[in-house]
């Protein structure tokens, strides 16, 4: 049996020390996954052709092992980006399972993120990058007015979604520093994050 190996995309300003995908990287390495959490290239001004590079290269070294489950972890414009590139996710580098977590939502009006919409995701490309695919949103994210990704990525992507209510944007802020459920998720031991 081989460990899982793991691929977390951090979003716009990275994820910093006290944030979830900083301490599911350390939890998945002491469990013995091979874990990769680059530093996307000037994540306080990302540029989405920037951004995409670095994303291809990445999952050219998730490839390795042959007899291993790929999985990727992605928090906030990580998520818009493995979005905005399924599409160009060439078949020996796609994965078994893709984690989206709180994908901000055109709406949002942070500068910054602009670049990154339209996505041009459809449940095509979606489906063909990753065997697997789950939206983790709340029910009151501030990058994600409205309706909520939910209705924005779910529904028309065709993802299954777990709503976390009153979770905010999922992030160190809103408390998740320490995620276990993510943890199980990121090895394989359950199949939704509600």
């Amino acid at each position: 049996m081989h460990g899982p190996r793991v691929l977390i995309l951090h979003g716009w300003q990275g994820s910093g020390p006290e944030h979830w995908q900083t301490w599911l990287a350390g939890e998945l390495r002491a469990a013995g996954a091979a874990v990769r959490y680059p530093d996307l290239p000037a994540c306080d001004e990302p540029c989405p052709d920037r951004w995409a590079s670095a994303l291809h290269g990445e999952l050219a070294g998730l490839a390795g092992d042959p007899g291993a489950e790929r999985v990727v972890c992605c928090h906030s414009l990580g998520c818009v980006l493995w979005l905005r590139e399924a599409a160009r996710i060439a078949p020996p580098h796609r994965v078994e399972r893709v984690a989206l977590v709180a994908p901000p939502c055109p709406g949002a009006k942070v500068p910054e993120l602009a670049g990154f919409f339209p996505s041009g995701a459809d449940r095509a490309t979606v489906a063909a990058a990753a065997q697997t695919t789950r939206l983790v949103c709340s029910d009151d994210d501030p990058y994600c007015p409205g309706l909520g990704a939910r209705h924005h990525w779910g529904a028309p992507l065709g993802l299954p979604v777990d709503v976390l209510a009153g979770a905010g944007h999922i992030n160190a802020e809103a408390g998740f520093g320490p995620w276990p459920a993510m943890r199980a998720w990121a090895l394989g031991e359950v199949a939704t994050l509600r």
